[in-house]
């Protein structure tokens, strides 16, 4: 077969690809390649601008020119790229290489051999794929995040009024407001933005085993600390200062448990709003014809939420694996973090199906007022603890005692019920209107 979004084996790339491919730039080969020529050059200009002696006589004009080199960047480049692979068997390399073709016969061709000059393989690697997740997140992915909380915020104002019985272990608890429950996840969501927000971007660039070896060995009286961290810095990044052949992965690991926290939190919100459109306290907007079931016509089922939950639990899978395994590298560097950084995108890609499918499903809820209230009708005994309360300040006795023996027989709870007890309270008449007050639509709180 011929590879298709029909006869992907990854769902990314198959039935899901028209909801990803704006991440295609960042994740995907190309974008892995694209980012390494960014790197290779932007590396080659910066030591010309440390005003090395052997390059002083790069004219700076010709700085645009060689960036053009990856801000025109083509998939025939990539592929280009590829076919000096086959011959290399080094995908770094097959980029020094390409760039040296590209520059041959330019005024820059004198000085080709300072194209990669000093650098190990792990240098633009761990600069390069940073740098994409940074601009990826940046661009994409936070934004979908951030859409989110946007969207809760706004129907936690619009339902901010609205009781709604609470369930403590599945069963009827002191009510609540629906708005305060959405307002639950907007504080979650927005304090775990603001942590990921504080996370740096972390790139190793150090040499072959992280000591600046080739670069000392070459230029003994350079700065190539302050150098790397200059460079580095210039890309919206921070240098780890003592590594091995790799960078150590912590800050990353760190941004990738962070978008785990994100999505356990949208995991619970998803199972939540199933679980209230199960009770019918949503319907969802129709759509013209949407079959919700091939066998049962009346079906409206809440698929977007089942597809969120599904999709943010492949992706927590995978953001657990690769913060486990990214910081674990046998003593100056084993291949394992290569094979798997291979595959970054692959979470982030079910984090962006499941946001927007959330989102989808956010959009189409539609309040069923009648039925929260229906709810609340029929659960009278949910005041008891206000009314235990009450008379715990007035100083009645055992009044906690009290509200359990009426409300634990087998008797139906209701608005009669209780009102009849408050009447049978040895307490004054103005506590009785402050107990009868108190009505599963209005025993709300703060």
């Amino acid at each position: 077969m011929n590879l298709s979004a029909l006869t992907a084996i990854s769902p990314v790339d198959g039935r899901y690809r028209s909801q990803v491919d704006v991440l295609a730039p960042y994740f995907s080969e190309f974008g892995l390649i694209h980012y390494r020529v960014r790197i290779e050059i932007e590396y080659f200009i910066a030591l010309c601008e440390w005003q090395l002696p052997q390059l002083a006589g790069v004219d700076r004009a010709q700085f645009p020119a060689l960036r053009a080199l990856y801000e025109n960047f083509t998939e025939a480049d990539a592929l280009r790229i590829k076919e000096i692979e086959k011959t290399t068997n080094h995908d770094v390399k097959a980029v020094e290489y390409f760039i040296k073709e590209k520059l041959k016969g330019s005024p820059v061709e004198p000085f080709l051999e300072f194209v990669h000059f000093g650098l190990t393989s792990q240098d633009i690697n761990n600069t390069a794929i940073p740098l994409s997740l940074s601009d990826a997140l940046d661009t994409e992915i936070v934004p979908m995040y951030q859409q989110i909380f946007q969207r809760l915020q706004e129907l936690a104002e619009q339902w901010k009024d609205v009781p709604m019985l609470a369930r403590t272990h599945g069963q009827p608890a002191s009510p609540t407001r629906l708005g305060k429950e959405l307002m639950v996840f907007v504080e979650r969501i927005e304090k775990q933005l603001s942590l990921l927000s504080t996370i740096p971007t972390a790139a190793k660039f150090g040499g072959a085993t992280g000591n600046f070896n080739a670069h000392a060995v070459a230029y003994p009286n350079e700065d190539w600390k302050k150098f790397g961290d200059e460079f580095v810095e210039s890309l919206g990044m921070v240098r780890s200062q003592y590594t091995t052949q790799i960078e150590h992965y912590d800050m990353l690991a760190a941004t990738l448990d962070a978008f785990k926290r994100l999505n356990t939190i949208l995991i619970d919100l998803d199972r939540d709003i199933w679980t209230y459109v199960s009770m019918n306290y949503f319907k969802q907007r129709l759509k013209e014809g949407e079959v919700g079931s091939s066998a049962m016509p009346h079906k409206v089922n809440p698929i977007d939420f089942e597809n969120s939950e599904g999709n943010l639990g492949i992706a927590n899978a995978l953001f657990e694996h690769l913060s486990g395994k990214l910081p674990i590298s046998r003593l100056q560097r084993d291949l394992t973090d290569s094979t798997v950084l291979r595959s970054i995108g692959v979470p982030f890609s079910h984090s962006f199906i499941a946001l927007k499918s959330l989102l989808k499903g956010l959009n189409k809820l539609e309040l069923n007022t009648a039925a929260l209230n229906a709810d609340l009708e029929d659960n009278w005994a949910v005041v008891a603890e206000g009314i235990q309360t009450v008379l715990r300040r007035e100083g009645y006795p055992q009044p906690y005692e009290a509200l359990k023996a009426l409300t634990r027989t087998n008797q139906k709870i209701t608005a009669d019920t209780i009102r009849q007890f408050i009447n049978e309270l040895n307490v004054s008449d103005a506590v009785k209107g402050e107990l009868r007050a108190i009505t599963p639509f209005t025993y709300t709180g703060l």
